[in-house]
């Protein structure tokens, strides 16, 4: 377990994180829902709003206070794992536009 409140943040909002993450691709798939459905954006942005978060409050947390727990360094994972989602995304808008 974290030691400082930093740390429990970070863990808690890397949970939301692969929740959300899960509940986005189970809804897609068992509905049927298709790319750019308003409860799959709003699930979406929520999703890497709590990512990036969890990625900020980890790295501070073991920067600053040395907080090196396993739940620490898993949400920095996984929050680094919603930075590059969101850069993928980026490039892939920037690389469709540039094609037409």
């Amino acid at each position: 377990m974290p030691k400082t409140k930093l740390g429990k943040w970070a863990g808690g909002l890397s949970a939301v994180f692969v929740v959300l993450l899960i509940v986005v691709i189970n809804e897609r798939n068992w509905l049927g829902l298709k790319i750019g459905d308003p409860r799959l954006i709003m699930l979406g942005t929520c999703m890497m709003i709590s990512g990036i978060a969890a990625f900020v409050t980890g790295t501070v947390s073991l920067i600053k206070f040395k907080d090196r727990s396993p739940v620490v360094i898993l949400a920095v994972v996984f929050g680094f794992i919603a930075v590059l989602i969101i850069i993928m995304e980026v490039v892939e808008a920037i690389v469709e536009r540039s094609t037409q």
